[in-house]
């Protein structure tokens, strides 16, 4: 008998997994889908290929295709899926915990986390395949976590007394203004067509900036297209211009998905550049 592989799913991968059954068309998809759900049961090799009306050397493939993360899709045609079930269920739990806000951000966390390549209209699909509508998030006042804050103060507190007075500790952030008109209300005559000058076509700017509160003047500033892990690792090209590559700078920056990306990460490391989140 084939040994039974052991599979470790969270409740939202599962989810995920159930939920890509659910939608998509292709029976064999379907069939791997089942057998690494039932296996993460606990289910033996055997019994999934009983439950499937399956061979069990196809079972013991489906489990070992997940776990080497190759294409959960068969590789003679079928579903137009990129991503194993796997990935696809970590793909969803990441947008499930993160707002990413257009799709063209969500192609590149793809690219960059598993190397895999999604147009924007190809993503649009999976994305409502995967039950994701674009809307808007809804507003809840903000909480301050007094323990974060104090976790925060004492660990910048050590890397401070760590790099001394005359090192360099950067803070970097995105900024997107606006640069649209807003039309407002106001007193016009009835059947009078009042017209204002707007801005042009381009409404919106994305601005990388890093701070070092010791030598505020020297505030580096970049703008570009899009904030990506592509455009951080160019950023830091911007901080070297004025920090030399002997030195290492430390850099505190928050969790978004581009700046925890692996891209990001080698370059940093490259560019002797430390990072603190």
């Amino acid at each position: 008998m084939i040994a039974p592989m052991k599979i470790n799913l969270t409740e939202t991968q599962k989810e995920a997994l159930e939920l890509m059954h659910d939608t998509t068309r292709d029976g064999r998809v379907c069939d791997r889908i089942k057998a690494v759900l039932l296996a993460s049961e606990g289910w033996t090799a055997q019994m999934i290929a009983q439950a499937l009306r399956i061979h069990e050397t196809t079972v013991s493939r489906h489990l070992k295709d997940d776990f080497s993360e190759e294409n959960l899709t068969p590789k003679n045609g079928g579903s137009e899926s990129h991503l194993s079930a796997r990935q696809t269920a970590e793909l969803i739990e990441y947008l499930t915990e993160n707002l990413l806000h257009t799709t063209a951000q969500i192609v590149d966390y793809i690219r960059t986390r598993w190397q895999a390549m999604f147009t924007v209209p190809g993503i649009t699909k999976w994305l409502h395949r995967q039950g994701f509508s674009y809307k808007k998030p809804k507003g809840v006042p903000h909480k301050l976590d007094a323990d974060k804050q104090q976790k925060f103060r004492d660990d910048y507190q050590a890397l401070k007394d760590k790099v001394g007075q005359d090192e360099p500790i950067l803070f970097i952030d995105a900024v997107h203004p606006t640069q649209a008109t807003k039309l407002s209300h106001g007193w016009i005559r009835k059947g009078q067509v009042k017209t204002l000058e707007t801005t042009g076509s381009r409404t919106r700017l994305n601005i990388l900036g890093a701070l070092n509160l010791q030598r505020i003047e020297e505030t580096i500033i970049r703008e570009y297209a899009t904030i990506n892990a592509k455009n951080v690792v160019l950023f830091f090209g911007a901080i070297r211009e004025t920090y030399p590559l002997s030195q290492k700078v430390p850099i505190i920056l928050d969790g978004a998905g581009y700046h925890r990306s692996e891209l990001v990460q080698f370059f940093a490391e490259v560019l002797n550049i430390e990072l603190h989140y």
